[in-house]
């Protein structure tokens, strides 16, 4: 890599230096993440070497993956007991807001982001928005939470018009980092771009699901200077 390079790979840049990682699937066994307890300690491993400082752990809770926060929390102790390294680890959960979700937040069976706990995590399909999106937001603030909308550059449903109106609800969007360099397409990364140069973005994650993932994305791919420079002071975001 020659040192006056416009691109630069998210290793060579030391951009996990101090980074910490808003999302993830690294608890084991849970969701469609990582699998194994040996796999999750290997990726924490290689999350110490590159220096990042602490890792939300943020399994599923939809349908499909009816995670509860008894069996997440017992799932994290047994991690935290076979952990010995030096990454803080924290744990909350990415909410699928479907058919059960208005259920889960009355219920207060929700598990909430950031140092406060008054911040949620929040996805919607890929493709089409829930029928009742403004009202299940209304919904998590009468709650006393602040919505974090997860990678919001990869939903196909979502234009310039639908992040401008979300941002001046005071949604927190979170950008997956490896959107930038096209881990989702074509479109998911131009929309990344576009929202990072806008300032639109608050927070960022990897979006981890396995070894195999991470490490293919942390050096297969390089990022624009401009790039490096906006997310920077994003990196060790605080709520």
């Amino acid at each position: 890599m020659w040192p006056f390079s416009s691109k630069r790979s998210i290793v060579d840049a030391c951009l996990f230096d101090g980074f910490t990682d808003w999302h993830c699937h690294l608890l084991p066994g849970v969701d469609d993440g990582v699998k194994t307890l040996e796999e999750t300690l290997e990726l924490l491993d290689l999350y110490g070497q590159l220096g990042v400082r602490q890792v939300w752990l943020t399994p599923h809770t939809m349908e499909e993956m009816p995670n509860t926060p008894d069996t997440l929390r017992e799932r994290f102790d047994t991690l935290r007991q076979a952990y010995a390294g030096a990454v803080k680890l924290h744990l909350a959960s990415e909410h699928m807001l479907d058919n059960l979700f208005d259920d889960r937040l009355a219920a207060k069976c929700i598990m909430p982001v950031g140092d406060n706990g008054n911040h949620l995590l929040v996805e919607t399909s890929y493709f089409t928005p829930p029928y009742d999106f403004d009202e299940k937001l209304d919904a998590i603030r009468s709650a006393g939470l602040f919505p974090v909308l997860a990678h919001p550059e990869r939903y196909v449903y979502m234009e310039d018009k639908d992040y401008n109106r979300l941002v001046s609800q005071g949604v927190i969007l979170q950008l997956n980092i490896f959107s930038l360099i096209g881990m989702y397409g074509e479109d998911a990364a131009h929309k990344a771009r576009r929202l990072l140069k806008k300032g639109m973005y608050t927070l960022v994650g990897t979006d981890t699901h396995s070894m195999r993932q991470f490490d293919h994305a942390i050096h297969a791919a390089c990022l624009k200077s401009s790039d490096i420079a906006l997310l920077r002071p994003l990196l060790s975001a605080s709520l």
